[in-house]
């Protein structure tokens, strides 16, 4: 039996590779970028107007107020899509609409309001004086050609979607989801939706280990309860083994009659890392490789097989990914946390902020490793190192957020 950090490490020393894929826009969501993102041009990419109004040069307004207002020939119009070849003379100006190319020889916008619409001689008068610059939005003034605009290992929201197509990214390449299977064993289970007969339980972890796997970033290829067999369980991992880049078991790893998927594994060819971690809940957990495959094995209760997917699964998956591992902290419990004399305790827990601004945390009264429950609601996973004393309340302690919760 090892530690919880001797096995983290252990897997560490086994990460995939990140393999790439290129990918639409429109199908970019949520995905994550594998290289640097760059401006390919300056943003704006030429002089327009922020305004509709007059393109004047700013010389030719000196002096222009309502009561005496300049008068200016209407050389042409600009508007967005459609700009003008013109360059303007003295005494010229060009209608300009917002997001229309300034003409050359122009450095201001007069706006709608400070004139005084066109006159039947094919002029206009302004009202104010304009000034170099106004109402104008510069070439590159928000970002220069070569500018790095989004990095590698970003996940891809609204934001960056907009910023891509902005820049004309059509297709982009993203770090491909890791392929993964995940099966239960045990003749007593059946699917939810069916008929419960008598001795059978429906199956729950297999939905939770795949949603796990799905928030996580992963691709979750195959999913299967295989009864107590070592037939069926060979012909289910000789090909997960072939297809997907991790594949977990929930429950058969321990050393029941019936727990044949430890065995299954080494006649397939798995090199065996570890087997037996001390933590609670959790301890018969598995853990294995091929050169292609990682290989979990989680213990069939179902509180530890989630704590052992989002302790040891997600950081894996994300990390493929090129994501950065999730972040632990610590907080100030409300009350006591029972340790464990020997193994590192995990327990489903609750987070906020206090009135005083300070993160605190509160375990879940149910312990239970058969307690799936205690998983309601719950926004962390509280943990203590192993220990003769309890953790007491007003002490800290180390949560690992659920990020699809909010601590508020």
């Amino acid at each position: 039996m090892i530690s919880v950090e001797n096995a983290q490490s252990i897997i560490q020393e086994h990460i995939l590779k990140t393999e790439e894929e290129m990918v639409t826009l429109s199908n970019a969501g949520g995905r994550i970028l594998a290289t640097d993102i760059f401006a390919n041009f300056p943003m704006l990419s030429f002089d327009n107007s922020a305004m509709d109004g007059f393109a004047v040069r700013s010389i030719d307004t000196i002096g222009a107020k309502e009561s005496s207002p300049v008068t200016l020939k209407v050389a042409g119009i600009s508007s967005a899509g459609n700009p003008t070849d013109l360059t303007l003379n003295q005494g010229e100006c060009a209608q300009c609409m917002t997001g229309a190319e300034i003409p050359k020889g122009a450095d201001a916008i007069v706006i709608v309001e400070n004139s005084g619409g066109f006159t039947d001689l094919g002029s206009v008068q302004i009202f104010k004086e304009a000034k170099h610059g106004d109402h104008i939005r510069k070439l590159g003034e928000e970002i220069p050609t070569g500018t790095k605009l989004i990095s590698k290992g970003t996940q891809i929201a609204p934001g960056e979607v907009g910023t891509l197509a902005t820049f004309g990214y059509g297709e982009l390449s993203v770090a491909k989801k890791p392929m993964i299977a995940i099966f239960g064993t045990g003749d007593e289970l059946i699917n939810p939706g069916e008929t419960l007969k008598q001795g059978q339980i429906y199956n729950s972890n297999l939905p939770v280990l795949a949603e796990l796997g799905i928030r996580a970033g992963g691709e979750v290829v195959m999913q299967e309860v295989i009864k107590d067999d070592k037939d069926s369980l060979n012909l289910f991992l000789s090909k997960a083994m072939c297809e997907c880049d991790i594949v977990i078991s929930s429950g058969g790893i321990s050393m029941g009659k019936y727990d044949y998927v430890r065995n299954v594994f080494r006649d397939l060819g798995v090199m065996e890392e570890f087997w037996k971690v001390a933590q609670k809940p959790g301890k018969p957990l598995f853990f294995g490789t091929t050169p292609s495959t990682l290989i979990f094995g989680l213990p069939g209760n179902p509180v530890s097989s989630y704590i052992c997917f989002v302790e040891y699964i997600i950081p894996i998956i994300q990390e493929i990914l090129g994501l950065k591992k999730p972040r632990k902290l610590t907080a100030v419990l409300t009350e006591d946390f029972p340790s464990d004399k020997k193994k590192q305790r995990f327990l489903f827990g609750k987070a906020w902020i206090n009135t005083d601004g300070k993160l605190v945390c509160a375990p879940t009264s149910k312990t239970g490793s058969h307690m799936l429950t205690s998983s309601l609601d719950a926004d962390c996973i509280i943990e203590a190192q192993p220990s003769e004393k309890n953790v007491k309340a007003g002490e800290t302690i180390t949560i690992q957020p659920l990020n699809w919760r909010s601590i508020k």
